[in-house]
Formats: structure tokens, sequence, C-alpha cells
């Protein structure tokens, strides 16, 4: 990177931190009620006090007071306790904290993960660090105690990790691989699905590539790696239920709540389904609730496949959503200046990437194009995206898909400015 390119990143970062800091302060030590945030700060308390992930008082959807819950991530309230450890309960603190951790390596992550997809292409990376920066809803989830920020880098990394183990496999990218993987797991377990599909996507180019063996005793080695990440949750949660319970107990309520009949056709994302009352008056704890509530969950579907595939396509909007609804008038600003703006260029970079990638014509041309880096991207952002709109969708949960889509929407910036630029020196015609 020349020395030009390194200063125009330092004051994208400058300013990616400060705008993130503004908000930070605008929201001072206020925490929203019923929401997950609310949750979060709640157990980060209870973690500064010495009790433990439990709360004080009977909480969604099923926690009762004093008793060890599993239900929300592990790792973010261990950060909002430390802080309220030190300096006493004000969000304050760990919100700056996240502002100027976000503002900062969420850029640079991204624009790890662009050159790895699009190598040898500095300037585009300082594009991609530049949307990450000011895309708004970026900002506006790196102010609220919510885990979306720290998991977007752990994804980012994680993906970059991957890409570069098929560039040069070694004993160290395949640790940090699992190591990525694994943190991302302790911010939101929903990547866990992923997993399986990215290491034989990784099985698959090392067999293109005449390298599977390795790729296959390197995979054991990222898996142990991040198993090593999840182990010491799993076995505190056999300890509370006497259960296996991998990592977190949400979810079973997450598939049951989201095919309730309630919602009959048209999913209500905020929506939260009451427990069954056969179950409610037989003292479950939540490894046991986790399984049943699944169960029920997966019959709902089967009982009636024709109104849960009704239902998942009513879930596509709400994943999907880029006009203004009936929330704050910040995220309404903020969601038609992100994915609004953002969606055309999105768009517009995912073909040239597909386009600059080679000639489709044939099936051993789609086979080659499903060994790079463009594919296994595009791969993740699919995957991901059904993950959710077959289970729990709503636009929060698609932050992950639009931080994976940033190299495509500076591609598409970078080829419309070029595009600009010989538009502006073509001679006039007499």
């Amino acid at each position: 990177m020349t020395l030009k390119l390194g200063r125009i990143l330092f004051l994208v970062l400058l300013v990616s931190v400060a705008l993130r800091l503004a908000l930070a302060v605008y929201y001072g030590d206020w925490v929203p009620p019923e929401h997950d945030d609310e949750s979060y700060s709640a157990l980060g308390e209870r973690l500064s006090a010495g009790q433990g992930y439990s709360f004080e008082s009977n909480w969604y959807p099923f926690t009762r007071p004093d008793h060890p819950t599993a239900f929300w991530s592990f790792a973010y309230p261990l950060f909002l306790g430390t802080f309220y450890r030190i300096l006493g309960y004000q969000p304050l603190w760990p919100r700056l904290a996240q502002a100027i951790l976000g503002g900062t390596l969420l850029p640079l992550m991204a624009l790890r993960l662009s050159d790895r997809v699009f190598p040898r292409r500095n300037a585009l990376g300082i594009l991609v660090a530049g949307c990450v920066a000011f895309y708004a809803f970026f900002i506006l989830y790196a102010a609220r105690l919510l885990t979306e920020t720290f998991y977007i880098i752990a994804l980012l990394w994680s993906l970059e990790r991957a890409i570069a183990l098929t560039e040069g496999p070694s004993r160290g990218r395949a640790i940090t691989l699992g190591l990525s993987l694994g943190l991302a797991a302790l911010f939101r377990q929903s990547i866990l699905p992923w997993v399986p599909v990215l290491f034989l996507w990784l099985l698959w180019k090392g067999w293109r590539e005449g390298w599977l063996a390795r790729a296959f005793r390197l995979l054991i080695l990222a898996g142990l790696a991040l198993f090593a990440c999840i182990l010491p949750f799993t076995i505190r949660n056999y300890a509370a239920y006497g259960q296996f319970l991998l990592l977190n107990s949400n979810t079973g309520y997450a598939m049951y709540s989201a095919q309730h009949p309630m919602h009959g056709i048209s999913f209500i994302e905020h929506g939260a389904a009451p427990l069954p009352e056969d179950l409610v008056g037989q003292d479950l704890n939540e490894a046991q609730w986790d399984r049943l509530l699944m169960r029920r969950g997966i019959q709902l579907v089967l009982d009636d496949p024709g109104r849960y595939l009704l239902l998942s396509l009513s879930r596509v909007l709400d994943f999907f959503e880029f006009w203004p609804t009936d929330t704050s008038l910040l995220h309404n600003v903020g969601r038609l200046s992100s994915f609004t703006l953002f969606l055309p260029f999105f768009i517009y970079g995912i073909v040239l990437a597909v386009r600059q990638a080679g000639p489709l014509r044939s099936g051993a041309d789609w086979l080659r194009f499903s060994a790079t880096p463009v594919a296994m991207i595009l791969c993740f952002m699919a995957f991901y995206a059904l993950l959710h709109i077959l289970t729990w969708a709503m636009p929060r949960y698609r932050l992950p898909v639009d931080a994976v889509a940033m190299p495509f929407a500076a591609l598409a910036l970078s080829d419309l400015w070029s595009r600009l630029q010989r538009w502006r020196r073509r001679p006039a015609v007499a």
C-alpha cells in the first residue's frame, strides 16, 4: 500500500470511529427496554456482581429468577460485565469502547477480505473500508448494546482466513480459521450451520488443486480450534443442566416461535409466541426447553408444509426490508441511507465479479468458478440468507450479509467511476 493510500485509510478510520463515538455519546447510559440490549446489559451487570449468567427475575422466554441461562450469547455479556465491574454500571463506557473497536476493526477486516477476494487492488480495499465506515446501519448498531459489531468482525475474519488457507495451506492458518469461527460462534451461534458448508468448500478446493489430504488434516485442526472455543461453555452447560447443550439454548425457541400459528402466513418479526401450556408446569431446564421446542417447531412445519412455505416467503420481505417502517426515525433514516442506497451497487458488483471470473458457458466453467473466493462468498450470502428466511428473519440478521457484500459494492463503484472518467475523456464530436 502506498503512502497516499495509507493516509486515506487513516482518515477513513478516523471518521469511522468519530461517527460511532458521536452516536454512542448520544445514547449515553440509556438502555432500550424490552429489547435485546436490555437482556445483554442485565447479564453483564449480573456477571459483574458475581451472579453468573442469570437474571434476578423471570426473563424472556423461559428463564427463571437466579437460574443459569444459556439463551444469550456468552461472549458479549462478558464484554459488558468487564466494564461494569471496573467502572460501575454505566453503559456509556462499553459503548465508547465498542465504537472505537468497531469503527477500526470492521473497516480493516472488510479491507482484508476484499484483498483476498480481489487481490492486487489496493485502492479497492480502501473503498471497501470507506463503504463500511459510512454504512449507516453499521454505525447505528455499533452504538447499541448488541453482538452485531463483534460478530461481524469475527465472521469477516473467518472468511478471510478460509481464503488465506487456500492460498497457502498451513497449520497456523488452519488454527486461526478455527479460532475466528469459534469467536464468531461465541457472539452468535447462528454461524455454526455455515461451518460444514465452508469446510466442504475447502475440501472441494483442495481436491480441485491436488491437496485434498492436506486440506482434510488442516480442517481437523481448524475444527479442534473451533471446538476448544466452545468447550468451556459446553462443560458449563452440562454442570448447570446435567444434560448436553453445545452452546446456546435459543435455537429451539426460535424455530418454534417463528413457525407458530399466530403468524398465519405473514411473519411477525418481533412477535414472541407463548410457550406451550402443557410444558410450562413441568419445571424444565433450558436444555430441555431447547430440545422440546425444537421438536414442536419441526412438527409445526410437518403438520402444514404449505403454510410454512408461504410463511417463509413472507420472511423474504422481512429479511431484505429496505423501505421505511414503523420503527424510529433514526432507524428509518439509517435503513434508507445504508441497505436501500447500497442495494443496486451490491447487485451490480456481484454481476460484475461473476463476469470477471471468466466465461461460464459449460459445466467445466461452472466447476472452475465454484472453487473461486467469489463463489465461496456468494455461497455464504445465499446460505446465511436462506437460513434466516427459513427460520427467523429481520433486517438486523441481514447485517452480516451486508458486510460480506461490501467488496462487491466497492467493485461496482470503482467500475462506474472508471466508466465516468472514460466518458469525460471522450473527444467531443464536431
